[in-house]
């Protein structure tokens, strides 16, 4: 958007990407517009993203906002050009989109991590999510032209490429010949030699494909690290959110993987008083942090989201959702702890991103001792732990990436 709009030469503006994954999301967009409003009274604030997408009533009330676009319409050259002119509402209905155009950027305003949209939109429908109908269809960008895009972003110094998606495992079946997300990162390791990591963003563990645990297995650049979204850790929750993969299979993989690349870690998203939930249904939640080993924990109070089935569903009282989300709060800090724990005495190599701090390849925070600008590769000893964080005594094969 961006770029989009500094090409069109759009001036004094201020573009608000919005979420809508919950509620307080969508009031914390509100609040930021107001108050932009009053900090920069003569721009044109521009409302977009999920939340315009799928309240556009909500934002199109709002005086503050000049004008409220789509998610379709907020990567489309044709609206920047004529920002001026266009109506002020102008939200169309993603349920219609079947492509997703390679809206690829060439470059990060920093030299370190840089992302890759390589999938959008969601055919499932999970009974909390809001999502697809912010997104629309699941649709899947060509192989080559991700890796093109990757290629240019290695080019202008970036060492770290994170492949994201709305469900990234689904990757694939709508183009031609039907590749899977593990033929999509085999093509970019072995056409784009020259990048230093590849990551994932969140995947959905049952839809893993062979492939991708075949390269995850056997490809050092790809970094060992694998956010699954999870969402619970009790059969019957996961059956009453449309999940598709039970608590075993959670487990399963997990187990699985590290029997692959022992050094693995994981991440997970998981909500915390979602309707119908019992203490003994929570317990097994939190319980799941343990026997998945996860390290890197996403909270979620569970939501409620108008037109979603879940809000329908007896609701839990707002208070015990909040104490039971800061219980899993605190065994996901005890899980990052023990992490960050096993880390000490260990080789890593960290990407520099500001200030000397970064992360592993594991995506542990980590800060390594010396100058060090950002873009740097730098590999040494994590010595011990400090405010959260590793610390790492470089050693001298640091490999600094081109500036």
């Amino acid at each position: 958007m961006r770029s989009l709009a500094a090409g069109a030469g759009v001036r004094d503006t201020v573009v608000v990407n919005t979420c809508a994954v919950t509620a307080e999301a969508v009031r914390q967009a509100r609040q930021a517009i107001r108050r932009i409003r009053r900090e920069r009274p003569d721009a044109t604030i521009v409302a977009t993203g999920c939340a315009v997408q799928t309240e556009a009533d909500t934002f199109a009330a709002m005086p503050e906002v000049d004008r409220i676009v789509g998610n379709a319409e907020k990567v489309a050259p044709a609206f920047w050009q004529g920002i001026d002119t266009a109506p002020r509402v102008a939200v169309g209905d993603v349920m219609r989109l079947r492509h997703s155009a390679p809206h690829m950027v060439s470059e990060f305003a920093s030299r370190t991590r840089a992302f890759v949209e390589v999938q959008n939109g969601c055919d499932h429908r999970c009974t909390f999510c809001i999502i697809p109908y912010g997104r629309g269809p699941s649709r899947s960008v060509p192989m080559g032209a991700v890796v093109d895009g990757v290629r240019r972003l290695v080019d202008a110094g970036h060492a770290e490429v994170v492949l994201t998606g709305v469900d990234l495992t689904s990757y694939g079946p709508d183009l031609p010949g039907g590749p899977r997300l593990g033929d999509l990162v085999g093509r970019i390791l072995t056409l784009v030699p020259d990048l230093a990591r590849l990551r994932l963003s969140s995947i959905d563990s049952i839809e893993a494909d062979d492939a991708l645990l075949d390269v995850f297995a056997s490809e050092p650049r790809l970094m060992p690290h694998l956010h699954l979204s999870l969402q619970a850790g009790d059969d019957l929750i996961l059956k009453r959110m449309k999940r598709r993969h039970l608590r075993d299979d959670a487990v399963r993989f997990c187990a699985e993987v590290r029997g692959r690349r022992p050094e693995a870690t994981f991440g997970a998203d998981l909500i915390a008083g979602f309707p119908t939930e019992s203490e003994a249904m929570f317990a097994r939640t939190l319980a799941l942090v343990a026997d998945c080993d996860l390290s890197h924990v996403h909270v979620f109070p569970f939501s409620p989201r108008s037109g979603t089935p879940a809000a329908r569903m007896p609701q839990l009282p707002r208070q015990l959702v909040k104490a039971r989300a800061a219980r899993l709060r605190v065994e996901a800090e005890r899980a990052m702890a023990a992490a960050l724990a096993r880390g000490v005495g260990r080789e890593a190599a960290v990407l520099v991103e500001d200030d000397g701090r970064g992360r592993t390849e594991t995506y542990l925070p980590a800060r390594v001792a010396g100058a060090w600008g950002a873009g740097a590769l730098v590999r040494g000893l994590a010595t011990r732990v400090e405010a959260g964080t590793l610390v790492i005594a470089p050693r001298s094969s640091h490999v600094p990436v081109a500036a």
